[in-house]
């Protein structure tokens, strides 16, 4: 297995600028994998293809507005910061942006606020620490971390949320793209159809976009994320699996937090799908590996050679997943994190 084998040739113009009015109005590409069947579809249509007694897991997440600007104290040379991972009250993990940003440099956010350079990781990653409250900063002046493809400016910085994404759980560098498609609405429709909800947490780091640069993508780190996935969920899970209904999971981090918990309980002996987890996980799912709690997945299309088409591919099949990607780069979907959507049965 090599990291070239999950590549294709996406044309530039397919990459979705600007999300999608209404959210539900996205294309839905269906791939039924025990029949091989495709059809093509609108997100709204979703609810034909699910049945009641189905559970949708969804991530709750919120994304941080985590991009932010500084000065250096000495130089006054511009800095950009991108908030990754809080690691205490003080201290984050962040992408930083400038030249020669060294160890116990001081970074000026604001008359009140500045932050010092504590450790130097690997690239651009640095640990910074802030001298004061930040989430006030933020609210006022951080942006959202739009992908680096994203090349329109966002007028709402909502619709790089989730509708459900829940205030109390903010703290992701991207978004779960997946579940960007559901409205209020068409929650109703499916609610009343019999389709039921439950939530987890994974907070999405940048990692989990970025393409697998080893020859050998079994090599390949990936960085860990934290992820929750509560006693209430892991019963509502069960109860699924006990019914004979499927286990759907909205998004690939979705999905990585459900086989997360699979596996705590495999490793643990237990009898049943799934157990309450709550801390970091570095799941890297690759081709041949035996999904446990996962029956279908709802996902965006995925960047060349990332982790994600990988795992995609470990659900459905490389070569299936290559030759649905063809047909939806000849029809014109719309790719990446603003595009259309898969529902893969």
């Amino acid at each position: 297995m090599l990291t070239t084998d999950f590549d294709y040739f996406l044309p530039p113009e397919l990459i979705a600028q600007t999300p999608m009015e209404p959210r539900d109005a996205s294309r839905l590409l269906v791939y039924n994998r025990k029949t091989a069947e495709i059809f093509h579809r609108h997100f709204y249509d979703i609810g034909e293809y699910l049945n009641p007694g189905d559970l949708l897991v969804r991530n709750q997440t919120r994304v941080l507005p985590a991009r932010i600007f500084a000065q250096k104290a000495e130089t006054g040379g511009k800095v950009e910061i991108l908030l990754l991972r809080r690691q205490n009250e003080t201290d984050w993990e962040a992408l930083v942006g400038g030249k020669r940003i060294q160890t116990g440099m001081k970074l000026i956010l604001s008359e009140s606020l500045c932050a010092e350079v504590i450790a130097v990781y690997d690239g651009s990653r640095r640990l910074i620490r802030f001298d004061g409250p930040f989430e006030a900063h933020l609210a006022s002046h951080g942006k959202m971390p739009l992908p680096p493809y994203i090349h329109e400016q966002l007028t709402d910085q909502e619709r790089y949320q989730t509708i459900y994404a829940n205030p109390n759980q903010t703290g992701s560098a991207a978004a779960p793209t997946a579940g960007l498609h559901f409205t209020d609405e068409l929650n109703d429709k499916l609610k009343a159809h019999g389709v039921r909800f439950a939530d987890v947490t994974l907070h999405v780091g940048l990692d989990t976009f970025q393409p697998v640069v080893e020859d050998d993508p079994a090599t390949h780190k990936i960085h860990t994320e934290w992820c929750e996935l509560s006693a209430e969920t892991a019963a509502l899970i069960q109860e699924t699996r006990n019914a004979g209904r499927r286990v759907i999971a909205v998004g690939t981090t979705s999905a990585r937090t459900l086989e997360s918990a699979a596996a705590a309980a495999l490793s643990a002996g237990l009898d049943q799908c799934v157990v309450p987890i709550r801390g970091d996980t570095g799941i890297f799912i690759l081709p041949g590996y035996e999904f446990r709690a996962v029956d279908g997945i709802i996902t965006n299309f995925h960047l060349p050679k990332s982790t994600l088409i990988m795992m995609i591919s470990a659900f459905a099949g490389r070569e299936n997943v290559l030759s649905i990607y063809q047909q939806a780069i000849e029809m014109k979907y719309r790719f990446f994190s603003f595009g259309d959507a898969m529902l893969i049965l």
